[in-house]
């Protein structure tokens, strides 16, 4: 079983509120061996400018709250859909149409899904 670490999922979800984030869910995958992490953070933009101000905020706020960096991220050439792998933890920042095209809430849906109010 893999391990999770709900301050660290709290932190992103905080992160993600700073810039106005949108329709977040967290989809804890833990029980699943197959998937790529024990959490997956999901949220959109209004803009690929939006997308890229979240995608920087989770960045920004872990490294400052946590002292964490992501091993990696990728997608801020287009902002369509970016990821950042914290390891235990993918956070995907969409575009709403990019979120509905791949819509990893139905493809990991073995997984337990939380929304996540939006601050408004």
């Amino acid at each position: 079983m893999k391990t999770i670490n709900p301050e660290l999922t709290d932190l992103i979800v905080q992160g993600i509120q700073e810039r106005k984030g949108r329709s977040i869910v967290h989809i804890d995958l833990s029980a699943i061996e197959s998937s790529a992490a024990s959490d997956f953070i999901v949220c959109e933009g209004t803009s690929t400018t939006h997308v890229a101000a979240i995608a920087d905020s989770v960045r920004d706020y872990l490294l400052e709250n946590y002292g964490l960096k992501p091993y990696n991220y990728d997608g801020y050439g287009n902002a369509s859909w970016i990821v950042i792998d914290y390891g235990s933890a993918l956070v995907h920042v969409f575009m709403p149409d990019e979120r509905r095209r791949y819509n990893l809430e139905e493809l990991w849906s073995d997984g337990r899904t939380t929304e996540i109010p939006d601050l408004d």
